[in-house]
């Protein structure tokens, strides 16, 4: 009753703040794709084309590498998420970050298919596009579950995986439920969609973002304008309505299959994705290790790069 209660008074807040705001002032039409480029896809940014998308790479670091690490981002992030973990392992390791289909400067998916299968294939092709194939693979929330559901596919070529506030259990099994951003409840709601198609007002972005850090105070107006410039881009907004009508997709069953040395990476504040998740990850896995941080929120490797990459090198031996 709590939950329904507190989902109500954010729906009403937000038709309220459009009610206020007027429509007109929150209009805010799609940007095309080579207008963000310029700020957003600077070197060592490349596109390569992968399944039928113009795939936004960045690729760093020795390319003698023969193990690569794989970071996959969340929903509606981008690569620019891990920039903290890639300044500090390039020097050693090649890394290697894209954005996934439906989000920021790769954009939507053609097919319309946003089910972790999907995601699987488009993973597996980006890998073998590069000519990666042996390579170690981390993600956070969406790009976790993606990871782990990757690592099952593909049990002879994944070498590590790395699992930062990952999704893949039902959300309904929470015994705390999840802080939803107000932006994914509205997308939810389907005679809201057609607005969100058209407006996003800033504040709703900022929000957002806010909600997923342990302290609001470390998002800056820069962090505001990524996120809301890559839920701009041609076809974003329309691809998250897609993916949340869609609904959960995934084989939780393959969690307990996974025999790959796994690191676990949890923040004490994750509201939308509770701690329990990160604790039945680590029951579920057979030598996995949790770590927790009492004080981050659902985007540690952003929220504080150093402290969270500095467990990356470590189970990494590096």
């Amino acid at each position: 009753m709590k939950l329904l209660y507190k989902s109500v008074l954010l729906l009403l807040a937000a038709v309220l703040f459009f009610a206020l705001a007027g429509v007109w002032a929150s209009w805010a039409p799609d940007k095309p794709v080579d207008r963000l480029k310029g700020r957003w896809a600077q070197p060592p940014s490349q596109f390569i084309t992968v399944q039928g998308l113009q795939v936004h790479l960045r690729d760093e670091g020795p390319r003698d590498d023969p193990v690569p690490i794989v970071l996959l981002h969340g929903t509606s992030a981008s690569l620019h998420t891990w920039q903290g973990w890639a300044g500090a392992l390039r020097g050693q390791r090649r890394v290697i970050r894209f954005d996934l289909p439906g989000f920021a400067l790769t954009g939507p998916n053609p097919q319309n298919d946003y089910s972790v299968a999907a995601y699987v294939r488009f993973v597996t092709a980006v890998m073998d596009q590069l000519g990666v194939q042996r390579f170690v693979l981390a993600g956070n929330s969406l790009g976790g579950q993606i990871a782990w559901s990757t690592a099952a596919a593909l049990p002879g070529r994944v070498t590590a995986l790395i699992l930062v506030d990952a999704s893949g259990y039902p959300p309904e099994s929470a015994t705390v439920p999840p802080d939803i951003p107000i932006g994914f409840q509205m997308a939810r709601i389907a005679w809201l969609r057609p607005l969100i198609e058209h407006t996003l007002p800033r504040g709703l972005v900022e929000r957002s973002v806010r909600s997923v850090y342990g302290d609001p105070s470390r998002v800056t107006p820069e962090l505001v304008d990524l996120y809301l410039d890559m839920a701009l881009r041609a076809g974003n907004r329309g691809a998250l309505i897609r993916r949340i009508e869609q609904g959960y997709s995934g084989d939780v069953a393959q969690i307990k299959s996974l025999k790959v040395p796994t690191l676990i990476l949890w923040g004490g504040q994750d509201r939308l994705i509770p701690l329990e998740f990160g604790q039945r990850f680590a029951r579920d896995i057979a030598g996995s290790t949790l770590v927790v941080f009492a004080q981050l929120g659902h985007v540690g490797h952003e929220e504080d790069a150093a402290r969270t990459v500095a467990e990356v090198k470590r189970f990494l031996g590096m």
